[in-house]
This record gives C-alpha cells, structure tokens and sequence, in this order.
C-alpha cells in the first residue's frame, strides 16, 4: 500500500546489498547452544519447555508435524523449547484466537492484528513486550534496524508499549488484480489498458460468457473490497477512515462516504453480472483457493511493486497494479507476532520469537518444509520442488512467506528474483509513510460502543462487500444501526486521540 520514492531505490539497493547479507547470514542456525540473550545462558541452562504457536493458514498442510518436529530439534539446541504448530483456517481464525484466549488454553506466540489489535490490547489479551524484547530479544530489534527501519516496529506501539511485532517484509506494496495468465493470452486480454475498477467489466463479461466453469472474480479474504477498500482512503478501523479527498485529519464513517459508495456499487453492479459467485459472502473459499483449483479467473491482492507475475497459487498469473498507497499502520500492524497472556513462559517465548527473525533455518521451514522432502537447493539461497512435486501437490507449501516472523531471511524460489529481498528493504525504506503512521487508537474510553458496531458491521459489511445485498437500501438503514450502536461516539474519541497524536508528533 505504499508510494515509493523510485529515483532513490537504486541507490538504496546497492548500499542495502551487504546489509541483508549480513543479516542472512547472521541468521543461520549453527551448533552453538547459546542464545543471543545478555545473560549468557546456554540451552543447558534452562528447564524444558513446550511452546505453543497458533496462526491462520490458507490450507491445509499434510506435513505440518514433520515440520513442527524439525523446528524443535533446532529450538531444543538453542532454548531447550520443543514447538507445537496450531494452523488455524484463516475464516476461522479470529473467533478462533479468542476462544483460546478465553478459555485460558495455553497458547504462548500468535499471530495478532487483523484489524482488532487495539481492541485486543484494551482486553489484556497480550503481554507487554519491551522489556522482554531487551532482555530476550534484541536480535529482533536489530532486524528492523538492519533491514526495513525501526520506525515499522516503532510505529505498532499503544501509549507507547509494545504488544505485537510487524512482520519483516516489504510494506511498499501495490492495491492489485491477479489474473489467470492463460486466460489472458487466450483471450487477448491487453491488462495494460486496465487503469480502474470500472475497465474490469468487459474483461469479465468475457470471462463469463466463454467460461461457465469460472469465477470472473473472488473475494481476497472476507469480501471483495478487503484489499480495494484503500483504493480510496485510509481506514481505521471500527467503520471509521480518512477519505483521500480530505487533505485533513478528518475521521469519519467510512460507510458514508461517496468513495465507499462507489465501491459497493461496483461490486454490486458485478454481482448482479454474475461475475461474483452467489455464495461468495458465506464462502470460506478465497481468491487463492479458487485459483488454485482453476475455478476462479482473478482476484484482489496487495503485490509488491515490482512484480508483473505472481505464481503463489501454482498458476502463472498478470498483475494488474491500480494503486500504490502510503505505509500505514494498518498495513504495519495488520499481520504481527504477539505473546499471548496465557503463555507458560514469558522469556522462553521471546526467545522463540527471536529465533523466527533471526534464524535462517527456522523460517525456511516454516515457509518452505523440509529440505529434501518439500524442496531442493539450486543454490544457497535458490530452491526448487522436487521432482514430481509442484506448489498445488506438494504436502508443505504454505505460500505465507510474508507471515512467519522475518521473509528477508526466506529461500527463494527458483524463477524469482534473487535481489527481491533487497528490494522489498529498499523499498519499504524510500516508501511514503502515511500521514498517521504510529497513531494506533486506545479502544478502551469506547469498548462497549466498538463491540456494538462490530456486531452491525457483521451484519451487513461482507454481504455488501460481495455485492450480495443491494447498498442502495441497505447502506440507509446499515448507517442508522451504526450510529445507534455508538459510531459517532467512537469517531469523536477517534478525533480526540488523532488530534492529540497530531500535536505531539509535530
């Protein structure tokens, strides 16, 4: 979601070179078994511990054991911690999260975020991390430093506290369609002309009519306008946004503006075509999914700017870039690593974490198996299925590489760029930031009014982001329940926090 500044990036790609090399090799796994914590404490040291981790995982992964068992024979050397994986669908995985948090189940690191990080935070659902990250953890810090800059962690902290770490990976990416490359060049499809949502329509009216079988366009995660939401302005979270017409610090509901109408009824306006399946609002089947089993002809997704083929689904696919956008903290903080308030052991978790920013082995099986099974090296750092083995059979293929803890430190794929990891640092770098960048809302002064407008959000936002329900009288009466539960209490909180955060960050 972010503009780069280009003229810079080849300079940047140059000085940056040995600063990702070092960092990779820095995180190979050796046979030492100390850890990177001041205290100078060896694995022996420390009593036994298993730690559990949960994430969201597009598919089913046959060999998830056998990768979990792998992982632990690293993190028993190095913080005698063995490992339990728990994947977790990705529509499940929020009423998921919380039932576990709940119910005191023990989960020890999770993936956080998905729009309800403040929220979470304001419910103690997290253990605060900075002094952990001191201690335990100063490897991860360096990693930002050394990589895509500190201000990307900096800039998911509350009140200033730390309750989730980003991701390391590229945050300067494009708001995109991916569409089914074959099915381009059959039908002669000039993807360079597509300059709006509006130059889709012919695209897949001739999807439709040529091909039964096929989804003109699925939904990216929960709806349509999951991703192209931005296309227009900054959301916020809780209904509320800034709208790109705003040169401002205006927050408002998002659900009034001219730009969310024009999205819901073009959305409309395609289902009503046919070119979104009927159950699409209801469906746990996203655009991955249906491409991967050749059911669906496109799909929205944020792709880095530099790429024009994306093949995550096992099919060669064009990329159709709409938009490039600010860094903001949405974006940041949308997928992070939190320790949860029901871990066993707060230091052996950070430990952990570290190890998934630092060690090199253990985010490549994480990503990519098991070295021999699930792939082979072509070289150092380049890997390739094995023979007979390809991205939509293969029993370990998560395709997440931008989730597990440090992506600059995974493998590539043999076909990709191999300068894509010092590009994504460079331009996550150079991007513009968002003008709101590090503002994350303190939920707490309005929790009874968010809970109440989620709950009127999950009524009507994914049917009317799947054009399934008509926005014309159903946007009037949705509006008038938002405003029932609570909006404008929680925009004009929202306003007295951003302003605040205005004046102190002058």
């Amino acid at each position: 979601m972010r503009k780069n500044a280009l003229k810079t990036v080849l300079f940047a790609i140059m000085a940056l070179t040995l600063v990702i090399t070092a960092a990779c090799n820095n995180g190979k796994s050796g046979n030492s078994d100390t850890t990177s914590n001041e205290s100078g404490e060896t694995s022996s040291d420390l009593k036994p511990v298993n730690l559990v981790v949960a994430f969201p995982m597009v598919t089913d992964q046959k060999d998830m054991e056998l990768v979990q068992n792998e992982i632990s024979k690293i993190t028993k050397e190095k913080i005698n911690a063995t490992v339990k994986l728990v994947p977790i669908g990705f529509g499940a995985y929020s009423q998921q999260k919380t039932l576990m948090l709940s119910s005191n189940e023990q989960v020890d690191l999770m993936i956080s975020g998905l729009g309800t990080h403040s929220q979470d935070v304001a419910k103690g659902l997290y253990v605060e991390l900075d002094d952990l990250l001191e201690k335990k953890g100063k490897g991860i810090k360096d990693a930002f430093e050394t990589t895509i800059g500190s201000d990307i962690l900096n800039a998911v902290k509350i009140k200033g506290k730390t309750y989730g770490i980003p991701v390391i990976r590229n945050m300067a990416q494009d708001i995109s369609i991916l569409m089914r490359k074959d099915l381009v060049e059959k039908y002669k499809i000039d993807a360079s002309k597509i300059k709006t949502l509006d130059d889709l329509d012919p695209i897949f009216k001739i999807i439709k009519e040529n091909e039964p079988n096929i989804t003109p366009i699925a939904k990216s995660s929960n709806s349509i306008l999951t991703v192209l939401n931005g296309i227009n302005g900054e959301l916020l979270g809780d209904g509320t946004g800034l709208s790109n017409k705003d040169p401002g610090l205006k927050v408002v509901n998002w659900f009034e503006t001219e730009e969310n109408a024009y999205l819901l009824n073009t959305v409309r306006r395609w289902y009503q075509a046919g070119y979104i399946d009927k159950d699409s609002a209801t469906s746990t089947e996203t655009g991955f999914h249906l491409m991967k089993a050749g059911k669906a002809f496109s799909y929205p997704n944020l792709i880095d700017p530099w790429f024009n083929e994306d093949s995550s689904t096992g099919r060669e696919t064009v990329v159709v870039h709409l938009k490039s956008a600010p860094i903001a903290t949405s974006s940041i903080n949308s997928f992070m690593w939190s320790m949860a308030k029901n871990t066993v052991n707060q230091e052996r978790a950070m430990m952990l974490l570290e190890l998934m920013y630092t060690d090199k082995d253990v985010v490549n099986l994480l990503n990519y198996g098991i070295e021999g099974k699930h792939y082979v090296k072509v070289s150092d750092d380049i890997i390739d299925f094995p023979e007979g083995v390809n991205a939509s059979n293969s029993s370990y293929f998560p395709a997440q590489v931008w989730m597990f803890g440090n992506s600059l430190l995974s493998y590539h794929l043999k076909g990709e760029d191999p300068e894509v990891h010092v590009k994504a640092a460079a331009a996550t770098k150079n991007a513009l930031k968002s003008k709101v960048l590090g503002f994350n809302f303190d939920s707490e002064p309005v929790r009874t009014e968010i809970a109440a407008v989620t709950n009127v959000m999950n009524q009507y936002q994914v049917a009317l982001e799947t054009g399934m329900i008509d926005p014309a009288t159903k946007v009037p009466d949705f509006n008038k329940q938002l405003k029932a539960a609570g909006m404008d209490k929680i925009i004009a909180e929202k306003q007295k926090q951003l302003d605040a955060w205005a004046v102190s960050n002058k």
